[in-house]
Order: C-alpha cells, then sequence, then structure tokens
C-alpha cells in the first residue's frame, strides 16, 4: 500500500495567502494536488494546522470530489480505485514540517509514503511514481532527490513510514525543528535531480510558491503545465 501526505499548515507570510486554498483554474491548490496524487497512492493524508483548519480543508476536498471527476482509471499509473483521504493535525505547535510529517506519518497506513507541500502547482505524478521505485529498494529508508548545489527536496521524497515516523519522534523529543535532523537519522538514497530530468525536464515539479513573484510566475506557467 503507498500513502501520500500533504503537509498544508504552513502559515505562508511571505504568500500572505493561505496556500492550500490558493484557486488555479477554478479549483483551489489542493485539490489539484489531491488530484495528481490519486494517480499513484492509496491513501492521501492531508495535515492541518488544528482541528478548526481540518474541517474547512476536509470541506474543501469534499466540494472538490462530489463536483468534479476524479482521474479516470486509465489515467492513473498506478490502477486502483478512488483512495481514501483522511485529516489529521499537527499535534506539537511551532515544530513545523517535522511536526507535521509526524502527525501525517503516524495517520498514515501504506509502508511508503509520499511526503510533500500544498505549494506545488506542477507536481508530477511519472516523477513520484519514479521515487516510489528507487525508495522501494530494501537497503534504504528513502529516496530523496538532490539539487546540483547539495539542496536536498525533503517534501517531495518518498519514505518508509515506520522509519521516518522514529526520526520524526526522536526529533521532536530533542527539540529539534530542523526538517534535516530526521533525515540524519535515517538510510537516505540521494537522487540527483538530473536523473529525474527525461521525465520532468525543466524539473517544474519541484517548483514551490514562497512569494508573490513565485505565484505570478505559477499562474503564468499554469495554463500550458496543469
Amino acid at each position: 500500500m503507498r500513502s501520500a501526505v500533504i503537509l498544508a499548515g504552513g502559515r505562508a507570510r511571505r504568500l500572505g495567502e493561505e496556500k492550500a486554498l490558493l484557486e488555479f483554474d477554478g479549483k483551489p491548490l489542493i485539490c489539484w494536488t489531491a488530484e495528481k496524487l490519486y494517480q499513484i497512492v492509496d491513501e492521501i493524508v492531508i495535515v492541518a494546522q488544528n482541528r478548526t483548519h481540518a474541517e474547512r480543508l476536509e470541506e474543501t476536498i469534499s466540494n472538490f470530489l462530489n463536483s468534479a471527476p476524479i482521474v479516470e482509471p486509465e489515467m492513473r499509473i498506478k490502477p486502483q480505485a478512488a483512495p481514501e483521504v483522511a485529516f489529521t493535525w499537527d499535534q506539537v505547535a511551532g515544530f513545523g514540517p517535522v511536526a507535521g510529517l509526524l502527525a501525517g506519518m503516524e495517520k498514515a497506513r501504506g509502508n511508503l509514503v509520499f511526503a510533500t507541500g500544498c505549494d506545488l502547482p506542477f507536481l508530477n505524478p511519472e516523477v513520484i511514481e519514479r521515487l516510489f521505485e528507487l525508495a522501494n529498494e530494501e537497503s534504504y529508508d528513502a529516496a530523496v532527490p538532490v539539487r546540483p548545489n547539495g539542496y536536498f527536496e525533503p517534501l517531495h521524497s518518498v519514505y518508509r513510514r515506520e522509519k521516518m515516523l522514529s526520526a520524526c519522534e526522536r526529533a521532536l523529543e530533542r527539540s529539534e525543528r530542523g526538517i534535516f535532523f530526521p533525515l540524519q537519522e535515517i538510510a537516505v538514497k540521494r537522487i540527483p535531480v538530473a536523473e529525474l530530468r527525461p521525465i520532468d525536464p525543466d524539473l517544474l515539479s519541484f517548483f514551490n510558491l514562497n512569494t508573490r513573484e513565485d505565484l505570478g510566475k505559477a499562474r503564468k506557467l499554469w495554463p500550458g503545465c496543469k
């Protein structure tokens, strides 16, 4: 079983808007993200800020499911029925993505889990599928893309759930807020992003929204890349 965890609880101070609810082509970004993940996983876990936020996101997703067709079976990379969608929220305030990953890994049921933020409009299902394949090697606990400058993409990675769950628990026990701390606790298969260019030549799957400028660029790219 495969799961996906979407971290949707970020405050987005630089952007000035809630990322999950940003509208692209008539739908909130969180809905587009879920639609991409429908193609390759059995279960989606959305991690919110708190219970109230989770209820609001659940209503948004439910309205989308009830009003728009999900990906047709023949379009899915991994043939299956529509995946389940579950909601949870950070149990520890102030620990950012580490607390979000912990909550998501606790809720997820799959052995392998793709972890992502809600701010990547151009997620590429084929890239994610490739990361699942690479993470399935028994000697590793994660498949993590790495930029030429050595920068990891921990929120565009596939993890063995139990290993990452334990690593996040240790991070919180030690009051470590950095998302890279858990990566030091597990066996990571580093995937140079250049290896993914045959699937995604411009590496748009990794394009995330941090600023108003990013949002403007994403909306210009959107019609040809959605």
